[in-house]
């Protein structure tokens, strides 16, 4: 079986490091097709902040897996949502990790940056059935994912504009393959 893979890259030059998908690979396992990945930058002052004043940290990561057709509009194959929340616990100074896509599957940690690389990696997730995939058909996977989202009550935000600056999230990160 034949995995092909065509990443791009992009360079952005800005005073603070923008949160991106770095090391991405897709693989196969006997029956799925994997995906591996890591968020770099994701680490802020205000996430931790909140975190250790007892606001869960969540992480939304997107997923999406099209089947790319010539002279025809792309089919959807997968289209996925889940959450990694860290949860500080002050009495007995750890860190709790719940991962959506294992289950909501918890982890501890007693440092923060142990629970940070933890938080910001996706490790074999299953994307879509080998059997659901057509052999030598090119395929897009595109990931993204929402790290803070700082909103308004009541939808006040929609009434002031600029308070999506506060918003923090990668770009889409796209990976064409053929498999």
């Amino acid at each position: 079986m034949l995995l092909t893979l065509f990443t791009g890259i992009g360079v952005q030059a800005e005073s603070t490091p923008k949160a991106q998908f770095k090391d991405i690979t897709i693989t196969t396992s006997k029956t799925h097709l994997l995906l591996f990945g890591t968020i770099t930058n994701s680490h802020r002052t205000e996430l931790e902040q909140a975190l250790h004043s007892g606001i869960p940290m969540q992480f939304t990561f997107f997923i999406e897996l099209l089947r790319i057709r010539e002279n025809w509009p792309d089919e959807e194959l997968v289209s996925m949502e889940f959450n990694h929340t860290l949860k500080y616990d002050t009495l007995k100074e750890e860190y709790q990790l719940e991962q959506g896509e294992q289950k909501n599957r918890k982890f501890t940690y007693k440092s923060l940056d142990e629970a940070m690389r933890a938080m910001n990696d996706i490790n074999g997730l299953r994307v879509i059935r080998l059997s659901k995939l057509s052999p030598d058909n090119s395929y897009e996977l595109r990931i993204k994912a929402e790290l803070f989202k700082k909103t308004l009550p009541m939808n006040l935000h929609y009434l002031i504009p600029f308070i999506s600056m506060w918003d923090l999230e990668t770009d889409w990160f796209t990976i064409e393959f053929t498999y």
